[in-house]
């Protein structure tokens, strides 16, 4: 099919894709381009792509836009246990390290796929976890999967697949985590759906990090497939994100496609046989690692010993199906003012603080001391509460997390972070219903703001920008 819009129209589009969602059509691929566009006017109700192109241009894409634009402009090409060089590697090496260091430190783990299509990487990634750890229920295990389609985020969610998604995946994990249906395809196990938290990110949206301070203590990220349609300079932007996201010892896990697209000179280069994988040392650590194939296990030890092993302690963050929101303190009517009473600008010796900083650095115990002194102190202070619910939440203590946030709403029941956290918390304990509740009354709190009116300890987050993420969120899990 010829290019039949105008290069003028095509270039000011291929502009706006690559700077609102890092989506990269140079000349070489606008015939791609034209195609998906032309797809999307007429789904949105435009017979003339032109028309379409014009109304794009004349504002900042919105969410709606962004998503209609994501479902035409971006292919999903996946499978079970795809690239099985890197997940053999992360298997043998990479998690057996971990394990045996968190087994000491705290029993929890944080894996992030960036790029997480329709969900095969990441539930391939809960399949491996649940065949390495055999007391799985004892630890605290995390897999965040984002995506900036949101249709494939919902056919994620639901986990049903067809033939086409196991061509290289071994018939003995079909079997086993798998339930056939009548239709011929098959479906996830619940509880390996549900090791997997899916959410909407677009990766070339500035405000992500901010949404994602919980995922500041990352210990893998796959991007897989993903660096690739980016400019050279959004990389870039990118990959130093997700440099800042890892534990000193995290891992980063591409794809060999994307090797010599990218520079990744901020991570130290770890080459094991077959494969080259990436990870975050100190500064001053070494530029490049070898792994011989003697030993799988002695290979990952080999590793550790050139860099600080990933023991760097968690934020206290919610594990929640939505982008997170970390340490938000007080109801979303919030003025300037009272931001200046949030724990940035607290004297640091107060219990309040003190609870962060020992959260912070992987001292729960001593942390829910200090929270306590805190309420002991301000027994009215639903804030107090909100943290202490956090760091229970931290430690797996589901139960007690729920008491403090049901003492924080009692307190104040306009708090909408802490109906969103409790609606999280009912929905991982399998009570939708409840945790609907929640949602809802979060949504409607939140829409009587003003939608610029910005969420305090949110590093900016508005009132708007937190509707669209609970929005997308129950979107994308509709079918759980």
């Amino acid at each position: 099919m010829p290019i039949s819009l105008p290069d003028s129209l095509l270039s000011l589009l291929s502009d706006l894709l690559e700077s609102q969602m890092g989506l990269y059509f140079p000349r070489a691929r606008w015939r791609d381009l034209e195609r998906g566009i032309v797809a999307a006017s007429h789904k949105s109700g435009y017979p003339q792509a032109e028309d379409y192109i014009r109304w794009l241009l004349a504002a900042p894409l919105t969410r709606a836009q962004i998503e209609m634009l994501a479902s035409h402009l971006t292919v999903g090409e996946t499978y079970f246990f795809r690239e099985k060089r890197s997940l053999d590697i992360l298997e043998q090496q990479i998690l057996p390290e971990l394990l045996r260091a968190r087994a000491k430190t705290g029993r929890h783990i944080r894996i992030w796929s960036a790029g997480c299509c329709s969900g095969e990487e990441p539930y391939s990634i809960a399949m491996l976890l649940d065949r390495l750890i055999p007391d799985l229920d004892k630890w605290n295990v995390t897999i965040l999967a984002t995506d900036i389609n949101p249709q494939f985020l919902r056919k994620a969610a639901q986990g049903v697949y067809g033939a086409w998604s196991f061509r290289d995946t071994p018939g003995r994990l079909k079997d086993q985590y798998f339930i056939r249906r009548q239709d011929g395809s098959f479906e996830i196990q619940p509880r390996i759906r549900r090791m997997v938290t899916f959410s909407y990110l677009n990766l070339a949206d500035d405000a992500y990090p901010s949404c994602m301070n919980s995922m500041n203590a990352v210990d893998v990220i796959f991007c897989r497939n993903v660096l690739m349609y980016f400019a050279q300079q959004r990389a870039k932007m990118v990959i130093a994100k997700l440099h800042g996201l890892l534990v000193d010892g995290g891992w980063l896990i591409t794809s060999p496609a994307e090797t010599a697209q990218v520079n990744l000179s901020e991570f130290t280069t770890v080459e094991f046989p077959g494969a080259f994988l990436y990870r975050k040392t100190a500064v001053g650590g070494p530029l490049s690692v070898a792994i011989n194939s003697q030993g799988m296990l002695h290979a990952g030890e080999a590793a550790a010993a050139d860099a600080p092993g990933p023991t760097a302690p968690l934020k206290v963050a919610w594990p929640t199906f939505a982008l997170e929101i970390l340490h938000a303190e007080g109801g979303v009517h919030a003025t300037q003012a009272e931001e200046a009473d949030s724990p940035k600008h607290e004297e640091p010796e107060t219990p309040r603080s003190k609870a962060r900083a020992c959260a912070d650095e992987g001292r729960l115990a001593e942390a829910i001391e200090w929270c306590e002194k805190a309420i002991a102190a301000d027994k009215l202070n639903p804030a107090h509460y909100y943290l202490l619910a956090a760091i229970c939440q931290e430690q797996g203590q589901s139960e007690t997390a729920e008491r403090a946030l049901g003492r924080a709403l009692y307190l104040e029941p306009d708090f909408a972070l802490a109906h969103f956290a409790l609606g999280n918390l009912c929905l991982s304990g399998g009570r939708q219903r409840e945790a609907q509740r929640h949602f809802v009354n979060a949504l409607t709190l939140l829409r009587a703001c003003p939608a610029d009116a910005l969420l305090p300890e949110s590093d900016g987050l508005s009132a708007a920008r937190f509707v669209e993420i609970i929005t997308s969120a129950q979107a994308s899990l509709g079918h759980t």
